[in-house]
């Protein structure tokens, strides 16, 4: 797919995360859309504290099987349990081919972790897809190391 292809999925995603406010508060609104084929399959944003993610969100929503789909997400996948499971975990138990991420987490509980835990599962990831957008909209929901 071309770049203004991926801008346009990460476009929407940042769309769905808009419908995460204000109950994800004190999260960043996060969104996540589930693509193949440039079919549009699943979608998912970020719930109240406690609740799923967005990626968890849209993997519950898909009704195909996941290998081969893309995956845009605006923030990077969480790597740790808290309240709720790894999403990156999540992501790559699913086996789905690519994750594409708006920006790295800023969480020094997560900063990269997410990416490494992709990487290492064997999903290709790319970071920065529509990054000052991303960086734009959640900077103000992010924990500032």
């Amino acid at each position: 797919m071309a770049a203004t292809e991926h801008e346009r999925w990460m476009r929407i995603a940042l769309l769905e995360g808009h419908k995460a406010l204000p109950a994800c508060l004190p999260n960043p609104p996060v969104g996540c859309v589930i693509v193949h084929k440039r079919e549009l399959l699943a979608r998912g944003h970020t719930s109240a504290p406690g609740y799923p993610h967005a990626e968890a969100m849209a993997l519950q929503r898909l009704r195909v099987s996941p290998a081969g789909v893309l995956v845009y997400v605006t923030l990077e996948p969480c790597s740790f349990h808290g309240r709720t499971p790894s999403c990156a975990e999540a992501l790559a138990a699913a086996r789905v081919a690519r994750v594409y991420v708006g920006m790295i987490d800023s969480d020094p509980r997560n900063q990269g972790r997410g990416i490494e835990i992709l990487r290492a599962a064997g999903i290709d990831v790319e970071v920065g897809v529509l990054g000052a957008d991303v960086e734009a909209t959640l900077s103000q929901y992010l924990i500032q190391p």
